[in-house]
């Protein structure tokens, strides 16, 4: 029986990665990590990096685990957003993330760690350039943020591997390309506009017009249904979901699929049968909270949900 754990956004806090590795009964030996189950495996859901004050300690972390061949990693939008804030625009000189006083508050604790043109975090940048979008095995999906087939399906007719090379890593900062489109859905989450009007304040203190939707929802009918991250839901009209409103859904039907990004909080609970969001603010002051995979499983288990340094 191969179990396979799964672990959402670290965001720097490389004490809750050591206490959650430690829990699942993972060992450093060495240069190396160990696990008293040959077999056993982890799957890292993206977003090392920003808000927590050791992104290096989590991405050394990881990168031990990866290259002892025991760990893989999809992209979280933090990386994403990393790569584009380090790489000039070669059309017109600038940064494709803008240096402006929210993305600079946001990537703080990274760059306190990885000034911009440094060795090493030229180096990092480069490991990061390396991570999917997307894992899936015969089992299971993960994600960072949305599993929507239609986008799934048009980034592997770009790239089979779910891996950006550089002019497409390019073509996900410029809005209106195609590649932007896939990328913002499956690393960031579809979004839709509020009716006018309406707004909240988001966890960070930002002031939004557009919610996180439950893609995953195939039964949800109002907007604060299917809203996500939104601290108040009253702050969201009290009305149907209009007849033009973006619908998704993830079939029953369908491999289990492992997320993070939405900043859960409260009990972890299954989000359905088979889909599981696992980011449970672990960046800020949530805990970590994890999932073992049992090979051969076909319908996730909520008493394999583990939570981990909760506060």
């Amino acid at each position: 029986m191969s179990i396979t754990d799964i672990i959402p956004d670290i965001h720097g806090q490389a004490e809750k990665l050591r206490l959650a590795l430690q829990n699942l009964g993972w060992r450093r030996n060495g240069t190396t990590w160990r696990h008293p189950e040959p077999d056993r495996q982890i799957v890292f859901l993206g977003d090392f990096i920003d808000r927590g004050p050791e992104n290096g300690a989590v991405i050394r972390m990881v990168r031990e685990l990866m290259d002892a061949g025991r760990a893989r990693a999809v992209m979280g939008n933090h990386e994403l957003n990393a790569l584009h804030f380090h790489t000039t625009d070669p059309e017109i000189g600038q940064p494709l993330r803008a240096h402006k006083t929210k993305n600079l508050e946001q990537h703080a604790s990274f760059l306190e760690e990885y000034p911009l043109g440094a060795p090493e975090t030229t180096a990092v940048l480069d490991w990061m350039r390396g991570l999917p979008l997307l894992i899936e095995d015969d089992a299971f999906r993960a994600v960072h943020a949305a599993w929507v087939q239609s986008d799934v399906e048009r980034l592997r007719k770009h790239s089979p591997t779910g891996i950006l090379n550089e002019e497409q890593l390019i073509r996900a900062a410029r809005k209106g390309d195609e590649i932007y489109s896939i990328v913002e859905t499956l690393a960031k989450g579809p979004e839709q506009g509020l009716p006018e009007g309406y707004e909240f304040t988001d966890k960070g203190g930002h002031v939004r017009r557009n919610i996180r939707v439950k893609w995953w929802d195939i039964e949800a009918k109002s907007w604060r249904d299917v809203a996500m991250s939104v601290p108040n839901l009253e702050d969201l009209p009290d009305q149907s979901l209009p007849g033009s409103f973006a619908t998704y859904g993830y079939l029953p039907k369908e491999k289990p699929v492992f997320f993070g990004h939405y900043w859960m909080s409260g009990q972890p609970v299954l989000q359905t049968e088979n889909a599981l969001c696992l980011d449970y603010s672990a960046g800020k002051d949530g805990p970590l909270v994890t999932y073992e995979m049992v090979a051969g499983d076909e319908k996730l288990d909520a008493s394999r949900i583990m939570v981990h340094g909760e506060r």
